[in-house]
């Protein structure tokens, strides 16, 4: 898939109105899941924005703009759960179909065989416009190509300073798809690693702007970060065009410490 350098992540956000400022603002892809329970939430901020009713930038924004993602819980992926659940997701989003659908993580009732093919049957009926998955080892991607005999569309998972995958990434490069990074801010924590401080006080910027900048340096990532304000959301869609040096996207790839904010 071709995804936007930064992204909305909508966990937590209740407001449509967030939603609505986002895409008025430049955003053009929105990142939700059932078990955030919010999906109706982003769907009336994408209707009122696709309706220009939370900005002029937005009042030529039509649908196929907006790359719009959920996800399917554990309980959701038995194979007769899968179309249904699908079924409600759009229902709430107020899409016709959903322009990406990822396996939320491969616990529960997951089983690659009767899982993805269920999901691929969407896509053949129309539901579905693309298969991703997320919070996946190597393992679970290898399975996940051998079932579906292509690439996931996206494979989602967390990185940020404090936690990062290069393996993941190599993978997702041999195989040519794209890596949605979530909480690319670390739940804020970006702001207690020295290194990230250090390299925000050189560009004059934020500890975030230099997280999302270092994320999105890194192909084939996209980032999702979560914002409410206009002023967050601005600041989150503008740290992409940051350029970080060579030296300090390896120094900040040299942190230390590990903390995975969403462990299995």
């Amino acid at each position: 898939m071709e995804l936007p350098p930064v992204g909305l992540g909508t966990m937590g956000i209740d407001d449509p109105d967030a939603v609505a400022t986002a895409l008025a603002v430049g955003y053009r892809h929105l990142d939700t899941a059932r078990i955030y329970d919010n999906e109706a939430v982003v769907g009336e901020g994408l209707a009122a924005g696709l309706a220009g009713d939370a900005g002029a930038a937005a009042e030529d924004l039509d649908r196929e703009d907006v790359t719009v993602a959920t996800k399917l819980w554990i309980d959701d992926l038995a194979a007769d759960a899968v179309a249904p659940a699908a079924r409600e997701s759009a229902d709430r989003l107020g899409v016709d179909a959903l322009d990406l659908l990822y396996v939320h993580r491969p616990r529960g009732d997951y089983d690659p065989e009767t899982t993805l093919s269920a999901l691929d049957r969407l896509v053949d009926d129309g539901l579905v416009r693309n298969v991703g998955v997320s919070n996946f080892e190597i393992a679970d991607l290898d399975r996940a190509i051998d079932v579906l005999g292509r690439p996931p569309a996206a494979h989602q998972t967390e990185l940020h300073p404090l936690c990062y995958t290069p393996e993941l990434l190599d993978h997702a490069r041999e195989h040519g798809y794209p890596v949605v990074a979530y909480s690319p801010l670390a739940g804020g924590r970006v702001r207690e690693v020295d290194t990230v401080v250090e390299v925000a006080a050189a560009h004059g910027t934020t500890p975030e702007a230099v997280a999302i900048a270092w994320a999105t340096a890194k192909d084939p990532v996209t980032a999702i970060p979560k914002a409410s304000s206009e002023a967050h959301l601005r600041a989150n869609l503008s740290a992409a065009e940051l350029e970080l040096t060579d030296s300090e996207v390896a120094a900040i790839d040299a942190v230390e410490r590990e903390e995975e904010l969403f462990p299995e």
